[in-house]
């Protein structure tokens, strides 16, 4: 991953612009997509073909936004990267020439689905504010930074499968909550590059530690600790359900079984008594495919009962 995300640094974005075309673009997105997050590439599988294309080249946008902060060789070369590519975005938003790879195919995707400006724009502020802080203090504060990294992603999914009435607060709450779902399923990624997600003033309360944080020490002060983070969690998660039913039917489905993946993740963290400092918390290979097969099922037999009955009805 790492390799190929310092070969697009690398490329010449105008030699890639003449030797591709848009379609060839969308396909090294959908690429991206699958080695990047194998959950939302499985979901986007359930898309129509647009929407499936529209979602891997939003991904593609928010995974290099995201990367950029985490290959630079030092933080001061992180802020630069960012900054430049925040000049790139803005610049492209306005109209003009792009010539990037990531960037013309994601500006493609805005001018079709009518995505917001400033859906991208909080994005890049979002990463800004994981160069600046190492550390949160407070859920409050973690709660902004999550809401412009993973509620940015959510509400421009939401406009490229479409949606009606207060759909977009309901998928806020679902950006959030997958978000914070991963942050706490990388505990032990992130502490090996120094960082730490879970609130510090949290951590105190519970009667843990920042430096037994470091040493990954599972006692019952860090159960304690992660008890409050999963049942926060979860209830984002139900807050978030009814807007599902918002979102057009043809985005719909995907959207489902992200959702259900996402929270059966939650789940397998507090099966497996929060074993985040390993990568994966849990979560055997084999039965994450076994699961997703059965979530994908279960997801699809609740539109299938409903039209049996309705037929059965007529």
């Amino acid at each position: 991953m790492i390799a190929w995300f310092q070969r697009i640094l690398e490329l010449s974005p105008l030699a890639i612009r003449d030797s591709n075309s848009l379609d060839s673009l969308y396909t090294q997105a959908a690429e991206a997509t699958r080695a990047g997050s194998r959950g939302f590439f499985f979901a986007t599988r359930h898309f129509p073909l647009d929407l499936a294309r529209a979602a891997h080249a939003v991904y593609w946008f928010c995974h290099y936004t995201l990367e950029l902060g985490r290959h630079a060789a030092t933080p001061e070369q992180a802020r630069a990267d960012l900054d430049r590519w925040a000049s790139m975005v803005d610049s492209g938003l306005r109209g003009r020439l792009a010539r990037h790879p990531v960037l013309d195919v994601f500006l493609d995707t805005v001018d079709q689905r009518g995505i917001p400006h400033e859906y991208p724009a909080g994005l890049i502020e979002g990463v800004g504010l994981d160069l600046d802080y190492a550390r949160y203090r407070s859920f409050s504060q973690l709660r902004g930074r999550s809401q412009r990294v993973g509620g940015m992603v959510s509400l421009m999914m939401a406009h490229v499968i479409g949606f009606r009435g207060p759909a977009l607060d309901y998928m806020a709450d679902l950006g959030l909550a997958i978000e914070l779902t991963t942050l706490l399923r990388d505990t032990g990624a992130h502490l090996e590059r120094g960082v730490i997600y879970l609130p510090l003033e949290e951590i105190e309360a519970a009667g843990y530690s920042e430096a037994e944080l470091c040493e990954r020490v599972r006692n019952e002060p860090f159960r304690r600790l992660m008890r409050v983070q999963a049942v926060r969690i979860a209830e984002y998660f139900q807050n978030a359900e009814p807007g599902l039913a918002l979102l057009d039917p043809r985005g719909r489905f995907a959207v489902r079984v992200a959702y259900d993946l996402y929270r059966q993740t939650l789940r397998y963290m507090e099966t497996s008594d929060f074993d985040v400092f390993r990568r994966g918390a849990g979560v055997p290979a084999g039965l994450l495919r076994v699961e997703r097969a059965w979530i994908t099922a279960r997801s699809m037999a609740g539109p299938i009962t409903r039209r049996l009955w309705r037929a059965m009805s007529a």
